[in-house]
């Protein structure tokens, strides 16, 4: 039986919406043809998923894979290493689970929207299965009981997914649309002077909005003034927008607007809230999406008023609420700009060492019980590999969450980020400890599984031999990094059809497995698996060449 019909959308509808026009009409349009795509602006997006649920009952809209899985409690949606993009790709394309509609929200990186997947999520240690790589496009089906919505900035992403013809180019409001919405967000703080005003700006509408109501109420600050100081400052301080020059130009009007909201908004939050601020700046170190509130306390203020700070930077617009009360996302914008307001004062170093410290401290081991923690952590540890720090201490933790970064990646079938990550802890640990510390073997090993996942068995085969002859130098030849070392070259073997090694490295790592762990340990068990697999899928002969 399929599911009920259900509506999943990670944001709440602004009740305060205001139409360009004939957008949602048109958008509706092209959404009703079987297998469409389109692509347009976020905010539109959203308020189209709900009045597309108004009309049809039957809609499906979902943004996360997994939480569709979840949902519809697809076989195997709760095991971790299950391919879950591919599980949710055949359950769309079945027509019997009805119509649905996809949304691709913020679709703008385009090296983003790549994905390496293993042929086998189940990946051992000593496992034989090489990777295949796949895009995000592959797994957005194309069938008729189904449509594709993408929001994007990029044009060049959108062209990834749909044709040039199906592209929704939203344009910036014009000032009869931009005062109806600030008339609805500000209701009777408008001037009573029959004024109208110049408010056609490209910034995210109901923050720049918000904004000039937050200012008149705690202030004193009349929308009249507001715009004044915003076109002071966009005459002023044109100097902010000199920086990421090549992120920032790209479209300078809309960019202008948000930074001198920015900037206005954040000098008030500076002088009443220093405690906002600060976790504003350490905010501003993560990823911007899905940014967990018990990763961004701090000595400072973990026995402050948290709920009361988070709620003033959503007040300012910048931070916004998910569909989870816990988790926070920033405009990308918003993150740049704080950024270089802490480089202009000195600041840069403090609060990229604390990001570093919180979630070294709190990214989990590899138990299967974190899993799901993990997983939300990931994206985050990830952009740790662009924020080295100076300090030895905070490289010793920037070192140890890129080498558990990298775990994670190489055991979700992702060996492009695992090689990334674990070859940077590998030369940090190198450079701190020396080639031969125990930490220094671990990134090895952990790079040498990369590759090996990748397919790269030469080059897989190198730095196992490398990492078994010092770690058995080192450690001894019977330490369990060691055996494990010569478990995986003898995989590698195996890749390459080298028969008659591969028997003799299994012979000598179960013999030693044996003596050292014992007959029933699981890592003797999976030696001696190995080792009858290898008999099993070649005859004598075959193995004595």
């Amino acid at each position: 039986m399929s599911p009920s019909p259900s509506l999943s959308v990670p944001f709440r509808r602004d009740s305060d919406f205001v139409n360009h026009g004939m957008l949602l009409d048109q958008i509706h349009e092209k959404c009703s043809a079987p297998a469409s795509r389109v692509a347009l602006e976020s905010q539109i997006a959203i308020e189209h998923c709900y009045r597309t649920a108004d009309r049809s009952p039957e809609t499906r809209i979902e943004q996360g894979y997994r939480a569709i899985a979840e949902q519809v409690k697809l076989g195997g949606w709760d095991d971790p290493q299950v391919d879950v993009f591919q599980l949710v790709y055949n359950w769309l394309r079945n027509e019997k689970n009805g119509k649905w509609l996809q949304i691709l929200d913020n679709a703008d990186d385009a090296a983003a929207l790549s994905l390496t997947v293993s042929k086998d999520q189940k990946i051992q240690i000593s496992g034989r299965d090489g990777a295949r790589p796949r895009y995000f496009s592959s797994y957005l089906p194309q069938c008729k009981n189904g449509s594709v919505l993408v929001t994007s900035r990029t044009r060049s992403v959108a062209l990834q997914f749909v044709e040039e013809n199906d592209i929704i180019v939203i344009k910036p409001m014009d000032n009869a649309g931009a005062q109806t919405l600030l008339q609805k967000k500000l209701g009777e703080l408008i001037d009573n002077d029959g004024s109208t005003y110049d408010v056609s700006v490209d910034s995210p509408q109901a923050g720049f909005a918000r904004n000039i109501m937050l200012l008149a109420l705690h202030t004193r600050c009349s929308v009249r003034q507001y715009l004044e100081q915003f076109y002071k400052s966009d005459r002023e301080e044109t100097g902010l927008l000199d920086y990421e020059e090549g992120r920032l130009q790209r479209d300078d009007e809309a960019n202008n607007s948000i930074l001198m909201t920015w900037q206005i908004s954040f000098d008030y939050i500076l002088h009443a809230r220093r405690s906002a601020a600060d976790l504003l700046s350490l905010m501003s170190f993560f990823d911007r999406q899905g940014i967990p509130e018990a990763l961004v306390h701090t000595r400072n203020n973990e026995h402050s008023d948290g709920d009361d700070i988070f709620l003033t930077l959503k007040n300012y617009s910048f931070i916004s609420l998910t569909t989870d009360p816990a988790l926070f996302n920033m405009h990308r914008l918003v993150q740049l700009a704080m950024r270089k307001w802490l480089e202009r004062q000195g600041q840069v170093e403090r609060w990229k060492q604390q990001y570093i410290h919180n979630l070294c401290t709190n990214f989990p081991t590899g138990e299967h019980k974190n899993w799901v923690q993990r997983q939300l952590l990931f994206s985050h540890a990830r952009l740790a590999l662009s924020q080295r720090p100076n300090p030895k201490e905070s490289l010793q933790q920037w070192a140890l969450l890129l080498y558990e970064a990298a775990w994670y990646a190489w055991a979700k079938g992702n060996p492009i980020d695992a090689e990334k990550l674990s070859k940077s802890s590998m030369k940090v640990r190198i450079k701190l400890f020396g080639k031969e510390h125990e930490d220094t073997l671990n990134s090895v090993a952990m790079v040498g599984l990369a590759t090996q996942l990748a397919g790269w068995w030469k080059k897989f085969e190198e730095l196992e031999v490398q990492m078994m002859e010092t770690s058995s130098r080192v450690l001894g030849r019977e330490y369990p990094n060691t055996l494990t070392s010569m478990a995986n070259l003898a995989s590698t073997f195996w890749n390459q059809g080298r028969w008659k090694e591969t028997k003799e490295l299994e012979v000598q790592v179960m013999g030693m497995r044996k003596r050292v762990l014992g007959e029933e340990h699981p890592d003797t068990l999976t030696s001696m698996a190995n080792l009858a697999s290898t008999y099993r899928k070649f005859s004598h002969t075959e193995l004595h060449g």
